[in-house]
Formats: structure tokens, sequence, C-alpha cells
């Protein structure tokens, strides 16, 4: 089988590029050296003085026949000597222009990659997408490729992560929030109901279909078999999302006579998060000056990128108020719906910041609750250990000592820090010797926990365009894992904060791999990028 990273165009252009530059380059040389050259040479009929005898008996060269030739000789450029470098120099941009004729004609002519595969795919991807392993089944008519493969829907996993609709299905559920939560402010709770139903059924689905591809990862079941099934079944949940969401969404949709009332519950919520953004800002530099730097890595840059959502917001206002004195719905509910997107995303970036400060507070003053509970769950396992004891406790206390002692110092040290990964270092120390079943250690491990999942969660909100599969897959197992009844031990809980910061990590690097062009970008109706 051929590596993926072998795929995708042959790598001809370097070699063209250079034969190009080397044509131009050789042309300038010849040309410049031929305009050189006859200045560096003597003129073949050089005049010759005349000497004539003076009446003082000296001689006297004829100065003004001299003088008469240089001027002629100064003034004489003759056409033919320009003749060479000008054919030079248009030979050298008549190759250039044939090789970008070439270049863009072979361009048009291969497949492109497409905006799915900006780089190699990754392992798992690849197995996916191998044959055998289900890509042709996943995506074959009927059996769960159908909407999510068709061109401008994004998402990418047909090209580059092996499952089509995963992507776009989960996409659809979170601009399917966002809709319902203005559909929410515009009509009530009430009014909504349906529509929240059909979202929390998505959600169900498309849940059970990550499960699935965690699984799958995880190399269950072996049988390529019985793979391609879990791939088909896949892609059969992600169809049922996008139909429950669009047979949920329809009766919801704003209407024409509903534009002005829509507007202006629009134009409230840009409003109040305008007005809010200077607080934030305020909190985020009072964050920095209490805490470590790497505290706040989740957050930096967030108000920035909430002004970059509302400048977009009040783009996209005006234009749905214009559209809608003009007499176009259409296109003034596309407007109105990118101006939603945007809003909705700055909410998320304010929110997350405030949401930081509190967890930061929260866990700079579990801290040392946490080194308190950690000492009494390891006095249990300092007592001599009965006849059948376990001995591997003795290097886990050793290490569990010294994690302890490092951060008492770095708490007492008087330097910033950061509580956060305090806390999840003692966690870490301990868990292998607590059960976690209540107390501080488990709240600690909570919290580290649930602030992982929300900056994960709210990444991916926020960015969805440029995050892949696989980021999306750790975050819904995290997820599945932090869920009310799950997390029942200690190791749960450290697992689901350890798949969150995978998660977070991945579609950080997706997004830096594809670019922020597309992060935060709306589509609209009429097919527009807002």
């Amino acid at each position: 089988m051929t590596s993926p990273l072998f795929r995708g165009r042959p790598r001809r252009a370097g070699p063209h590029l250079a034969v190009r530059v080397a044509h131009a380059a050789l042309g300038g040389a010849a040309g410049f050296a031929w305009l050189v050259l006859p200045g560096m040479t003597p003129p073949a009929d050089a005049p010759v003085a005349i000497i004539t005898s003076s009446p003082a008996g000296g001689t006297v060269g004829t100065a003004a026949a001299t003088d008469a030739t240089a001027a002629t000789d100064g003034d004489e450029t003759s056409g033919a000597d320009l003749v060479l470098p000008v054919a030079v120099v248009g030979a050298a941009g008549a190759l250039a222009g044939y090789g970008y004729v070439r270049r863009r004609r072979r361009a048009r002519s291969r497949t492109a990659p497409g905006p799915g595969r900006p780089g190699a795919p990754r392992a798992a991807d690849a197995e996916a997408a191998a044959p055998g392993h289900g890509d042709g089944e996943a995506a074959a008519p009927g059996r769960g490729g159908g909407e999510a493969a068709a061109p401008g829907r994004g998402g990418g996993e047909g090209d580059g992560d092996g499952v089509p609709g995963l992507v776009d299905a989960e996409n659809r559920l979170l601009a399917a929030r966002e809709e319902l939560a203005f559909a929410e402010a515009r009509g009530g709770p009430e009014a909504v109901a349906p529509w929240t139903r059909a979202v929390r059924d998505a959600e169900a689905e498309l849940a059970s279909a990550y499960a699935m591809r965690q699984r799958y990862d995880e190399g269950v079941p072996a049988d390529a078999a019985e793979r391609r099934h879990v791939l088909a079944g896949i892609a059969g949940r992600c169809q049922e999302v996008v139909r429950t969401l669009d047979a949920g969404s329809a009766p919801w949709s704003v209407q024409a006579a509903q534009l002005p009332g829509a507007l202006e519950v629009a134009e409230a919520r840009f409003r109040e998060l305008t007005a809010r953004t200077p607080a934030v800002e305020a909190t985020l530099s009072a964050l920095h000056a209490r805490y470590a730097p790497a505290a706040l890595d989740a957050v930096t840059g967030y108000p920035e990128l909430a002004k970059d959502r509302l400048v977009l917001a009040t783009t996209e206002l005006n234009g749905a108020r214009q559209a809608s004195d003009l007499g176009r719905p259409t296109e003034a509910t596309g407007h109105l719906r990118a101006a939603e997107g945007a809003i909705a995303r700055a909410g998320v970036f304010l929110a997350e910041t405030d949401r930081l400060a509190r967890d930061l507070a929260e866990a700079a003053q579990l801290v040392p609750a946490a080194l308190t509970g950690a000492e009494a769950e390891l006095a249990a396992h300092r007592a001599p250990a009965p006849l059948g004891g376990v001995p591997h406790a003795v290097p886990l206390l050793l290490h569990a000592d010294a994690v302890l002692a490092a951060v008492r110092a770095e708490v007492t040290s008087g330097r910033p820090y950061d509580p956060l990964e305090l806390l999840r270092r003692v966690v870490r120390a301990t868990e292998p010797l607590s059960a976690g079943e209540c107390g501080v250690l488990a709240a600690a491990a909570h919290l580290a926990a649930s602030d992982s999942l929300a900056a994960a969660e709210a990444f991916l909100a926020t960015h969805r365009e440029g995050v892949r599969l696989t980021a999306r897959t750790r975050l819904a197992e995290a997820r599945r894992l932090f869920a009310r009844g799950n997390a029942a031990t200690q190791a749960d809980r450290v697992r689901a904060d350890d798949l969150a910061r995978e998660a977070r990590a991945s579609a950080e690097q997706d997004v830096r791999l594809r670019g922020h062009q597309s992060a935060g970008a709306q589509q609209r109706p009429d097919g527009q990028m807002a």
C-alpha cells in the first residue's frame, strides 16, 4: 500500500522553478555583458590628428576635427547594438511565461488535495482511509457519505479522516445550538421545546458515533470486515444526526415576518457583549499579574478574538438591515445567521476567560487542602504492611512525597504559579494509592478535569472549521468519561483530564496546520462566506 506521505501532487514544481530562474539569470547576464562591452572596446576608426605648421614654427593639431569626431562617437548609438540584449531578455520572458502556463495547466488537470487534507494524514486516519478499512463502504451511496461528502460542506473526513459525516454532523450540531439559543431568546423555552428535544436526540446519536470511533481507534474490533461494518454504522448515525436536526429546525427558522424581531434580539446580544469586553480585558490583565503565564495559555488573546467576531457581527447586522429594508428576506436571513454565529463565538471567548478566572481562584483555595488530604491518604500506606502486604507501595510513596514537597515549595516560594497544574500534580501523584471516591482529592481531580474539558469544548466551538477528527474523538471520549455517573473512580477523572488536554493540543495543531483563515467563518444559506 502506498504511504500517505507520497499521495497527492508530484513534487515537480521545484526543478521547473529552478530552471526558469537560471534561464532568466543567464539572459540578464548576457544582456548586461553586451551592453557593457562596447564601452570597453576602442573604436575601429579612431580619429587621427592632422599636424600643420604654425607661423611660430610649432605644430598645432586640428582640435576642431578631434572634437567633432568625439562628439560623433558620443552621440551615435547603433540600433543593431540593442538587438541581441532585447532578444535575450525576450527569450527569458518567453521561457518564464511558458513555464507558468504549464504549471497552471498541470495544477488544473490533477486532483486537488481538498480542504480536509492540509498535510499528511494521521496514522489512525490513514488506517481508516486505507482500502479494506471501510473508506469505500462508508462513502458509498446510501451508507453514510451523502451529505457530508458534498462539496462545500467541509469536514474532510472522506478525504483524510476516513469516515464521511462525523465532522460535518458535529459542526451542524454546534451551529444548531447557537441558533437554538437565539430562538429561545426570541420566543422563550416553551416555544422551542421540540427543537430542544431534537438537539438532545442528535447529541445522543453523535455521542454513540464517537464512542464507536474511539473503540475503532483503539483497535476494536480487530477483524477487517467488522471494522468496515463499524465505519458504516458510524456513517449511518451521522446521517441520522443531520436528519434529526433538519427535521427539528424547519419550524423554527427565521421567516420574513420575524426578521425585525430577530434582528433586535441579535443586536441586543451584540450590545451586551460589546459592553462586557473591557471588563473581561481587565480581568485577564489581573490574572496575568497574579498567576504564572502558563496558567493563562488557554485564553491568551481571547478578548482580541472576541473583538474580531464583534466587528464581523457589525458588518453582518448592517447587511441584514439593508437587505430587509430592500425586501430581500433570503439575503437578510443569511446575514442574520452569520451575525448570530459571530456573536455566539464572541460570547464563548468572553465567557471562557471568566470561567478560567473562577477555576483558578477555586484551585488556589483548594491547593492547601489537597496537600493535607494527600498526606492523609498516604499515611494509611506508611504503616508497616501486614503479612502479604503490597510491596510496590514503597516506590509510589517515595514518588508522591517528592511531588508533594515540590508543590509545597512552589506554593511558598512567593512567585506566581498555576494552581490548576499543582492540583493535577497532586492528584496524579496520589492516584495509584487513593481510591478517590470522595473527599478533597476527588474534588481536585473533578475541578482539573472540568477545566480541561471546558477549555477544549470552547476551542472546538470557536475554531470548528479547522479541527479534524482525532481531536474531536478524544474530546468526545473525555466528555463520556466525565459525564455524571461515569467518573466513579479517581482513575476515570484523571483519564478524562488527560483526554481533554490531548484533544485541545491536537485541535490547536490542526488549526495551526490549516491556518486561521477559516476559523470563525460562517457560511450563509446563499453560499457566501462571512
